[in-house]
């Protein structure tokens, strides 16, 4: 969320920012938010000084009394009385604004960062890196979903059975590979200093709005009624929440945490051959990396989460690119992201496997995820994330990229995970 005072003393910035995303009302909405803050600091200004004179007089009466001037005193009493009418009123009007005011801030998604390129959609992305051969296949090369159907590793219609369509089951050789992909990538990414965490898979809508999925995707989340619980989308949001409402030391810098959970996506809307077999699921398996950092050290941190997940495709030896997504294409929460998309030569097209964002101070302030710097002064923190990585994408490239004609060969630095070499 974007602080008021940030909106207030950068219009232009905000708007020009706003512009780049596409925002449809922008001046309106901005307009409404600096409204409905001067009015805010009006209506606290006023009780303010209600208060004040209600403390004043307060003293005034007790000293009128002592010195044996009851009617004047018993005037005030009666002034004061209607003094805490008014800040009573005041109070509530106070109250109204300021949910006012936070329910507009909800719907102002980040400023982009002027690294980000402009562009309407996932076409206008901006390709910095390419990386890798793209391997030539047998001519029997067939798509993830046959193959895993050819080496009954993976069964959709069992999972479309007992739960719908989106939820697969793994077995055999293809749920130890899966099992495998999650110690390895927690493994390397706890070599490279993240602390591990084994998260809720349930949150609060506390949780929901301190990271920025509530209310933006509330459609895509799903949700307990019941209990007024959600399923997570990613690890993401429990890991990121441990620091809501906290307030750190520079010492403790950089906080970096890494953690496997299941991830639950509604993903309505979502059909066509484009979403078939593992290319998009409603239950998937994710392992995540976040950091929090001191604002003039996140965007290092950044370039260091993208060579971390770059050193782990290298090593599973999957081609891939790195795409800087255009203002169209940006997340919410993002100030800058970074997608990784790995190549399907058996599907002749790029499947995005991980996305590592800056949120910068958006995160931390609905949070209220600060830190005191050295002169003992309280400021938010900068929040980052990516995923490291994501299974069903890669598990399909995998698949797909390491098939023979005899089998499916395991890439070697999994091998020692999965206890077998080759898939056949």
């Amino acid at each position: 969320m974007l602080q008021v005072a940030f909106i207030r003393d950068n219009k232009t910035k905000v708007l020009q920012g706003l512009a780049k995303r596409n925002f449809k009302n922008a001046a309106t909405v901005i307009e409404n938010v600096l409204s409905s803050d001067a009015l805010r600091r009006r209506t606290q200004a006023q009780l303010d000084s209600t208060l004040a004179d209600i403390n004043t007089f307060s003293k005034e009466i007790g000293a009128l009394y002592k010195s044996g001037e009851s009617q004047k005193a018993t005037l005030l009493k009666e002034k004061t009385s209607q003094l805490k009418t008014a800040s009573k009123d005041l109070s509530e009007q106070l109250n109204k604004v300021t949910l006012e005011l936070q329910e507009l801030l909800y719907q102002i998604p980040n400023i982009p960062n002027e690294l980000v390129p402009a562009g309407t959609s996932e076409t206008d992305n901006l390709c910095v890196l390419e990386q890798g051969e793209i391997p030539i296949l047998h001519k029997n090369a067939v798509p993830h979903w046959d193959l895993a159907k050819k080496y009954d590793i993976i069964d959709f219609d069992l999972g479309n059975k007992i739960t719908g369509a989106g939820f697969p089951v793994y077995k055999g050789k293809g749920a130890k590979l899966q099992r495998a992909l999650i110690s390895y990538f927690l493994d390397k990414n706890t070599a490279a200093g993240y602390t591990e965490y084994q998260p809720p898979y349930l949150v609060n809508a506390e949780s929901g709005f301190g990271t920025g999925q509530l209310p933006d995707k509330e459609g895509q989340m799903y949700h307990d009624a019941k209990d007024d619980l959600y399923l997570i989308p990613t690890a993401e949001v429990p890991v990121t929440n441990f620091f809501r409402d906290v307030i750190l030391n520079e010492s403790d810098f950089p906080v970096m945490c890494t953690a496997y959970t299941p991830c639950f996506r509604r993903e309505a809307g979502s059909y066509g051959a484009h979403v078939r077999g593992l290319n998009r699921l409603h239950q998937f398996d994710k392992v995540e990396i976040v950091r929090l950092e001191k604002p003039e050290n996140s965007y290092p941190a950044l370039d260091t989460m993208v060579a971390h997940i770059k050193s782990i495709l290298n090593e599973l030896k999957l081609p891939y690119r790195i795409l800087r997504l255009c203002g169209g294409d940006l997340g919410f929460t993002s100030a800058i992201t970074y997608d990784f998309e790995i190549y399907s030569t058996a599907q002749k097209r790029w499947l995005e496997i991980s996305s590592v964002s800056n949120f910068e101070t958006f995160q931390a302030n609905r949070l209220k995820l600060r830190y005191k710097n050295a002169a003992g002064k309280t400021q938010l923190a900068h929040t980052l994330n990516g995923s490291s990585l994501a299974l069903p994408r890669v598990l399909a490239g995998i698949l797909e990229n390491h098939q023979t004609e005899d089998g499916i060969v395991i890439p070697e630095v999994l091998q020692s995970y999965t206890g077998f070499s080759k898939i056949d």
